[in-house]
């Protein structure tokens, strides 16, 4: 293939890749997630039974908490996750503890 066939092929300055993609303004998935969370409303609280002002994503935690203390494991990690992000899970395999001194040879 020459640089003529490539050049040829090549998208020309100013011309969209895909000229029926997205329109303009429109708002992507994440946004709209946001802005329905932070809705807010009167709700009960389910861990202390009474009435409250809040947003779909506190009333969310609220039930995953409550979750958690009835003993659901996976709702108790996934609580710990998001408070204090995942675990590291690296395991030292080859040097039984001791402290690698420089670059290993095969990335001298």
């Amino acid at each position: 293939m020459s640089a003529k066939d490539i050049e040829e092929h090549q998208f020309k300055k100013g011309e969209s890749g895909n000229p029926n993609g997205r329109p303009k303004g429109a708002r992507n998935r994440s946004t709209i997630v946001r802005q329905w969370l932070e809705v807010e409303q009167k709700l009960k609280n389910p861990i202390t039974g009474s009435e409250e002002q809040m947003n779909q994503e506190d009333l969310m935690t609220l039930a995953q908490i409550k979750k958690a203390r009835e003993g659901d494991t996976q709702a108790y990690k996934a609580l710990l996750d998001s408070a204090y992000g995942t675990p590291d899970t690296n395991i030292d395999i080859t040097t039984q503890g001791d402290k690698i001194n420089g670059k290993p040879e095969w990335l001298k």
